[in-house]
């Protein structure tokens, strides 16, 4: 239980006070499972863009259960029935949802382990919770999974309007210092309401979706999707991808103990065993920046500039163009860096290459967001609003990179 003495709130930058609402809360924040989110970054290598961007899975997590607590009490004075184990369920969930990222979050997606993403990881990490607790994470992990009987309660944890939105949006806003990004988080929970037991905003709520998912498109292309973030983390895929080369050919490269297992094997989804698990919840930014920063003196030509482009930020050039990469112009870059230092054409692909990105600012086909119209109807809010522009950000737009060394590297 909590006692006296011990922290009961955290200082947040973002919200002012955030408390911590009971004991399992404060149990599990004290869980090194947990602790661990103070060394894994929120938003991957964008502070090589953004200099303030060093914020933490930890911020997050506690931010998005601040705003979860201020939305069951909205909910709950309309209403809205939310019993307390429900209630814990519903704080515990949004506490734990990002608990199964690795290191330098989202950028390593499948890096370190392959074909298994957060999400699955979150949900280990849940399950092994659930049993030191007795049981108590059961209606977190339901809810977590979407299969808790209350539809509402799964979407404020996932859906297009979740908690983790509104504060990651918020809060990767004010740390990149993109004020286009910032919405209005007061605004959209207390315009929250349950309709046929789904999640609705209510109509006068409309022009604060509207900002939100304008803010979320600009995050994207702005932020999240910044052609030299971008390049930043392709080049850290590519470094631990060279290790895994060199390590596989018998050549020495120096690890620690459990990146070094993970880089050895590949562990599939269903041998993901508890032991596996805690070898996991050992790897952070730091084990990856330690690696990358002895790496620089390795004696192979690639590993060895792949991290001295990150360390020293000295990054490969980028262009991003809404069509197709030209492959005659790629091709150009790609022999004149393969024959400037005598490289194969696997290790020259290393540093000149070419892909796409995606991104949809808002699915109505899926979670769609709805809005409670005062005659009482519902309507999908790119049909509810009078701004067109909405109608365009349920498309998907496809851009395209080509990357290569600026000048001999």
């Amino acid at each position: 239980m909590i006692k006296s003495n011990k922290l009961k709130i955290f200082n947040d930058p973002i919200y002012g006070f955030i408390g911590i609402p009971n004991a399992l809360i404060f149990n599990l924040i004290a869980e090194p499972y947990f602790q661990r989110l103070r060394r894994i970054s929120q938003m991957g290598l964008s502070y090589l863009v953004y200099p303030g961007a060093h914020h933490t899975r930890f911020h997050h997590a506690l931010g998005s259960m601040h705003l979860m607590q201020q939305a069951i009490q909205v909910l709950r004075f309309k209403s809205i029935e939310i019993s307390k184990e429900e209630e814990d369920g519903l704080l515990c969930a949004i506490l734990l949802h990002d608990i199964g990222h690795g290191p330098f979050s989202h950028a390593m997606e499948h890096s370190i382990v392959d074909g298994v993403n957060h999400e699955h990881i979150s949900l280990l990490f849940m399950e092994a919770l659930n049993e030191k607790y007795k049981g108590k994470l059961r209606t977190a992990i339901d809810i977590f999974k979407g299969q808790y009987p209350k539809k509402f309660l799964n979407q404020l944890v996932s859906s297009q309007l979740d908690m983790d939105r509104m504060d990651y949006l918020k809060r990767d806003s004010f740390y990149t210092g993109v004020a286009e990004g910032n919405i209005n988080s007061e605004r959209l929970l207390t315009m929250l309401n349950v309709v046929h037991g789904e999640l609705v905003i209510e109509e006068k709520g409309i022009y604060s979706v509207e900002k939100f998912l304008m803010a979320r498109r600009f995050m994207y292309w702005q932020v999240y999707l910044h052609k030299t973030g971008l390049v930043a983390e392709q080049l850290l895929i590519k470094i631990l991808q060279r290790a895994k080369e060199l390590l596989a050919q018998g050549k020495n490269v120096q690890f620690n103990g459990a990146l070094k297992f993970f880089m050895e094997n590949k562990i599939p989804k269903e041998e993901f065993s508890q032991d596996k698990l805690d070898l996991f919840a050992q790897l952070d930014d730091v084990d990856i920046l330690w690696a990358i920063k002895g790496w620089q003196d390795h004696d192979d030509f690639v590993l060895s500039k792949l991290c001295k482009m990150i360390i020293n930020r000295k990054l490969l050039h980028v262009k991003l163009k809404n069509k197709p990469i030209n492959e005659a112009k790629l091709n150009k870059y790609f022999l004149s860096f393969k024959n400037e230092h005598q490289l194969t054409d696997e290790e020259t692909a290393y540093f000149v290459f070419s892909g796409e990105i995606k991104n949809q600012a808002y699915n109505s086909k899926s979670q769609n967001i709805n809005i409670l119209r005062s005659n009482g109807r519902i309507t999908d809010v790119a049909k509810a609003s009078d701004q067109q522009y909405l109608k365009t950000l349920s498309k998907t737009v496809t851009k395209y990179y080509m990357c290569y060394p600026k000048v001999s590297v």
